[in-house]
């Protein structure tokens, strides 16, 4: 993380609609990408702030980055204040504009920031995910789909052009081996060889999509369950990390949220011995998602589901060896063979789900006939 001054992040915080003056701020570390604080303010009346710099190198459009989240959030805060939507509703981030409406704010260095509304949670929620914890994540992320089903999907921006679209990655991948800038790749050729055998069948999602046989529609894109919050009682508040909100397929969603809630250890855990899928928390999650969009998912789309847990693990794979051979120039690191680690714990993942492929598929099957 860069090293903000205290007169620094006044600075820029005074430039934002708030309300109290800075105590102080503390980093957050979540996520790889952007720099994060909480910052405290003055008076208990008076909500506390999450204010964001934004990687600019990763979000090279920062006014389409900031147009989207300000489209989906005041589209789901609209759905919550006038009972437009029918059922039980989710919360949303609220954003705070600057002082002159602005919806970031740009310093002479070029630091883009961002201001929101600290939503109180309880920070060890994901720490324990029991299957109540999972189911509730799962109903949460059918809500935030299904408030957005009816916001036309073009009226978001692709912010990261091909994010989720493997015969891309897979293109940055071949790309990286004949470059090979850091001379990695003689030494991982059996990460090498397990991306490239499987590359023709993880394109299943893709093709579907592209034969118009599965639709777009507005997704979250990186749904890592500790991008869910909830409150004491364990019900969720909202989904967080907005930043890749647009245009996508259902199966990125759900996938992605298999990947992190039911692999057993850390997605950068070294121990791949102790990885497998753990199947109870995969069924509450899927119980609690297809209990809102069942019937919002068209045929095709429910008969794919189990399969997107594998295509966004392999993605992931693609996109850590990726990094890792290109000299870690996207993903934040903490040594130099930390992505190699994300690589095969992830391969080793995908494996533990192949063999639970007819588990998988049989549960998605029984959910959706009851």
């Amino acid at each position: 993380m860069q090293k903000f001054s205290s007169q620094d992040i006044a600075t820029v915080f005074g430039c934002f609609r708030i309300r109290g003056s800075v105590t102080h701020a503390v980093p957050l570390k979540t996520g790889h990408i952007n720099d994060t604080l909480l910052v405290h303010v003055n008076g208990s009346p008076q909500p506390d702030y999450v204010l964001q710099c934004i990687n600019t190198d990763i979000f090279r459009n920062v006014d389409q980055l900031m147009e989207n989240i300000w489209r989906v959030t005041s589209y789901l805060q609209q759905k919550i204040d006038d009972g437009s939507y029918s059922g039980e509703k989710l919360g949303t981030l609220q954003l705070v504009k600057t002082t002159d409406g602005q919806l970031f704010c740009k310093e002479a260095n070029g630091n883009c920031w961002r201001c929101f509304v600290y939503c109180r949670h309880n920070v060890a929620a994901c720490t324990q995910i029991t299957p109540a914890l999972a189911a509730e994540g799962g109903r949460a992320l059918g809500l935030f789909q299904s408030m957005l089903a009816d916001l036309p999907v073009e009226s978001l921006h692709h912010t990261i052009s091909d994010f989720h679209n493997l015969s891309s990655r897979l293109s940055q991948f071949n790309a990286a081996l004949q470059e090979n800038p850091r001379k990695r790749a003689a030494e991982v050729a059996a990460e090498i060889e397990a991306i490239s055998r499987r590359a023709k069948d993880m394109l299943l999602v893709h093709r579907l999509g592209e034969e118009g046989k599965i639709p777009l529609r507005i997704t979250h894109n990186d749904t890592k369950f500790n991008n869910i919050l909830f409150d004491d009682q364990e019900k969720a508040l909202c989904l967080v990390d907005l930043d890749t909100v647009m245009p996508g397929y259902v199966h990125f969603d759900f996938g992605d949220a298999i990947r992190t809630l039911a692999n057993t250890v850390a997605e950068d855990d070294p121990e791949i011995e102790n990885i497998d899928v753990d199947l109870n928390l995969y069924k509450s999650f899927a119980q609690g998602y297809l209990k809102v969009m069942k019937d919002v998912l068209t045929p095709a789309e429910i008969e794919t589901l189990a399969f997107s847990a594998r295509l966004m693990t392999y993605i992931m794979a693609v996109r850590f060896f990726t990094d890792y051979l290109m000299g870690d120039i996207y993903y934040k690191t903490d040594y130099p063979a930390h992505n190699l680690v994300r690589t095969r714990n992830q391969l080793a993942l995908l494996q533990a789900m192949e063999t639970a492929k007819e588990n998988m598929e049989s549960i998605i099957e029984t959910i959706v006939e009851v």
